[in-house]
């Protein structure tokens, strides 16, 4: 059973923004948010070290403790121990175990306790047990907090937490109940809250503006009760319309050689939805007519068909008519919700492709040449796209010149000195294009294989809107009974994303 010492929420700056103390012991510091304090400083300066006094996660102990040894209260049967800190390999005690990166979710900290913590937005939502939990439970348990902060508040950002704590820290009271876990669920909660949010950024009507068709980005982020404004006063409840949000987003996993070909690819993909509905009507979703699922069947499959390796659903979906008609049918649930995740491996046309091209001109000068191309139609484009450039620790100095194809806006490249590597910046890279970066680097020795090994890999960063990989469609959307006058606003998106777009050097 899961039982929580602490809960918080941390700023990007660190500052607490909302904590909860459920059990406290003589040894722990007499204000109550030291140990948030502590937290952030851990995971700001993360030391490596999962476990003190314990092997940490790579296997190494810290220096000046023995292999073997217990944690400072004796050792409690924490989480840490069996989600970090699971290979106590017993490796000489003078081994250094300093390295950087990001802190894992779950760690002990020096007072004996497990923390465990995930990020939502910049925001970090932690919290602390000295119970022998499961690290998983535990996260989905943030998450689902999450969640529901954002279903209520609208936005999930610091400012709409603080204007809204009256109502969160009533929200908390309900879902954890002396740090047990008690309701979760968005709809369920409605009847025993009685604050109402405040909503931190209005929806703009710009119906006069754009095309009446499409949706302002900010109107899905409504509260799922009535909300009041930042002036005070409550919304009109009679005047929301009834509408319903869905997006359909993919992540995308690709590995490339230095020749441009792929070496490993899969699409991790969601359909999101957002309901808005009066009434909560039942709803029927059509996909794809020749969809397929599993591997297995894809030699039967017409040409052209959407083969998903696996696919899994929200509790809420009736699938008697999946088999044969690709239909849905459920009751969408209050506040945001997945209505299923699928998963795609193998060959798929990729939207961006990378070359790269390296050549020593002189003993301590060398030029690198990465082109980027495009591979999506024209009438799409690649928005905020950024590209990642290692460059060896020898470098003494990198120029670098671009040559843009037209339609490309805010391309911009540069060397940081601090992190040496180059970053090449776009804000929007058209279809059917070709851009290419040129970097001259000068080092401080004569360049050698290890110092080639060094440079790269390149990691690409990007956001295609209303494309997706997979071709997996939404045929139609509707209200499954038949009900005169009810005519809701279906606002459909399509967003595909990089997860790890990595190309070898």
């Amino acid at each position: 059973m899961i039982v929580l010492n602490n809960f918080f929420i941390i700023s990007p700056r660190g500052d607490t923004v909302i904590a909860k103390s459920y059990r406290t012991s003589d040894d722990v510091g007499a204000h109550e948010r030291s140990h948030t304090e502590a937290f952030f400083r851990k995971i700001k300066f993360w030391d490596g070290i999962a476990t003190p006094g314990i092997a940490d996660s790579t296997g190494l102990t810290p220096t000046g403790v023995t292999s073997g040894g217990g944690d400072a209260d004796g050792g409690s049967g924490s989480a840490a121990a069996d989600g970090a800190a699971g290979s106590n390999g017993g490796s000489g005690g003078g081994e250094s175990t300093e390295r950087k990166g990001d802190a894992p979710p779950v760690f002990i900290m020096p007072d004996g306790l497990s923390y465990i913590h995930v990020k939502r937005n910049g925001l970090i939502f932690g919290c602390s047990t000295n119970r022998n939990v499961s690290p998983c439970t535990v996260v989905e348990l943030l998450s689902k907090i999450a969640k529901v902060f954002k279903d209520y508040c609208g936005t999930l950002s610091e400012e709409a937490i603080r204007k809204n704590f009256i109502l969160l820290y009533e929200l908390l009271d309900e879902m954890l109940d002396y740090g047990y876990p008690q309701v979760t669920s968005t709809e369920n909660l409605k009847s025993f809250v009685y604050n109402e949010p405040i909503v931190v950024t209005p929806v703009v009507n710009t119906g006069q503006l754009v095309n009446p068709k499409t949706a302002s980005a900010s109107a899905v982020h409504k509260p799922v009760i009535n909300s009041v404004n930042s002036s005070g006063k409550k919304t009109n409840s009679t005047n929301q319309k009834n509408e319903i949000f869905v997006d359909i987003l993919e992540r995308l996993n690709v590995l490339f050689s230095n020749n441009g070909y792929v070496l490993n690819s899969t699409i991790d993909g969601c359909i999101q939805m957002k309901s808005y509905l009066a009434g909560n009507p039942e709803l029927r979703l059509a996909l794809n007519e020749d969809l397929v699922v599993g591997r297995e069947k894809s030699s039967a499959a017409p040409y052209g068909a959407v083969v998903l390796d696996d696919i899994n659903f929200h509790e809420s979906v009736n699938l008697n008519e999946f088999e044969y008609a690709k239909t849905l049918q459920f009751r969408p649930p209050d506040g945001e919700f997945v209505v299923l995740n699928y998963r795609l491996t193998g060959d798929f046309k990729t939207p961006f492709r990378i070359f790269p091209a390296i050549e020593e001109t002189a003993p301590k000068t060398i030029e690198i040449s990465v082109l980027v191309r495009a591979e999506m139609p024209e009438n799409h484009f690649g928005a905020n796209v950024t590209l990642e450039l290692p460059l060896p620790k020898c470098t003494a100095a990198a120029s670098c010149s671009l040559v843009t194809s037209p339609g490309t806006t805010g391309a911009h490249a540069e060397y940081s000195a601090q992190d040496r590597k180059v970053l090449w910046t776009m804000k929007k890279l058209p279809g059917n294009t070709e851009q290419t970066m040129r970097v001259k680097v000068t080092l401080n020795q004569p360049c050698t294989s290890s110092i080639r090994r060094e440079i790269g890999p390149i990691g690409m960063n990007f956001e295609i809107p209303m494309y997706n990989v997979s071709n997996l469609q939404i045929k139609y959307l509707r209200i499954a009974e038949n009900m005169p006058g009810y005519t809701p606003y279906r606002w459909v998106r399509y967003v595909t994303q990089s997860s790890s777009y990595i190309c070898r050097l």
